[in-house]
């Protein structure tokens, strides 16, 4: 097949994009490269994707003209990863939200519908749309009350992308995202900012007495789902599901820090705070549905994934990656050949 993989300087658009290509597939991936976090480490996950088989170009798919030229008719299938994430973030940058996230999932629609042989468009939702509900979460939850700008644009692309498979037979699938963690994250997110800052002696800001719980799903899981989702196009009328994609199991942000503790060797200073406004208190999968579909079982526990995540991060902050060489946090059987 020939995919167009969005977002592929990011966490998971680089890891379905690595996987995409092992299988033997032509990937053009696309990222705006932007600075919402270090692109340094974005401009690493690019430079260990040099592939034959894969062309990049950096495109921000706000601009809607920019992504209206990626039509090449040979197009099989599209990933849409690319966001503008980051649910506190919303409350501080709300209109990048709206570029990214509305827009920008308007035109990679807009663009599916020009592809004449497009089977299949999968695009990142959130496990975010869940708002307060009460875990675990199901896909036919009423999904209509969200804490969070961040959510209420996901939920939106849920709904463009239904109006478009009705309107125009775009075969869909949308997955909402459980907290996704492993070797090349994302900084922002929790467990990567609690290792720097554990590595380097600062304290680190737990809320609710690390009681609050989240799905924690590790990567390589993650990215099996994906690709089996992928590779099996929805038939409906309208030709459109939407998909839980977690660990189907809730931990604690205490357990979490314990095993960073753990992994780093060193002791975490806490500073305790509130739950904010934007974060609930719990969230858990129900992925009967994406069990179901496509044989998924995640396979990773929390406490061997952060073991690898912790690997890849020691390494990554002792600048011991070079062009070509394998990933020391990732098992032999996902390393690329050559």
């Amino acid at each position: 097949m020939s995919i167009l993989v969005t977002g592929a300087a990011g966490f998971i658009g680089f890891h379905v994009t690595r996987a995409l290509l092992e299988r033997g597939e032509d990937v053009i991936g696309i990222d705006n490269v932007n600075d919402y976090y270090d692109p340094a480490l974005k401009a690493a996950r690019l430079a260990r994707l040099a592939h034959p088989r894969f062309r990049f170009r950096r495109v921000d798919i706000a601009e809607r003209d920019a992504v209206a030229a990626l039509a090449e008719p040979g197009l099989d299938a599209i990933v849409h990863l690319a966001a503008q994430a980051g649910v506190r973030y919303s409350m501080v940058a709300p209109f990048d939200y709206a570029a990214s996230n509305l827009v920008g999932h308007l035109a990679i629609l807009e663009l599916a519908r020009a592809l004449p042989r497009l089977r299949h468009l999968v695009y990142a939702s959130s496990s975010s749309v869940y708002g307060g509900n009460a875990p675990p979460f199901a896909e036919t939850d009423r999904v209509d009350t969200p804490l969070s700008l961040y959510a209420a644009t996901k939920r939106a692309d849920e709904m463009m992308s239904h109006a478009y498979a009705h309107l125009y037979g775009i075969a869909q699938t949308g997955l909402r995202f459980f907290t996704v963690y492993g070797p090349w994250g994302r900084p922002d997110m929790a467990y990567f900012s609690f290792a720097e800052a554990i590595l380097a002696g600062r304290p680190i800001t737990v809320y609710d007495g690390g009681r609050l719980r989240r799905d924690f799903t590790y990567i390589d899981d993650i990215v099996a789902g994906v690709l089996g989702c992928l590779d099996r196009p929805p038939a409906g009328a309208p030709p459109i599901r939407l998909l839980n994609i977690g660990n189907n199991q809730s931990e604690s942000v205490a357990d979490l820090v314990a095993l960073l503790e753990q992994g780093l060797g060193r002791r975490a200073t806490i500073v305790e705070a509130p739950r904010p406004a934007a974060d609930v208190t719990e969230t858990r999968a129900d992925v009967r549905a994406i069990a179901e579909l496509a044989g998924f079982v995640p396979a990773t526990p929390l406490a061997q994934g952060i073991a690898r995540f912790v690997a890849w991060f020691r390494d990554w902050k002792e600048g011991r990656f070079s062009a070509g060489s394998a990933d020391p946090a990732t098992p032999p059987d996902r390393r690329p050949a050559g």
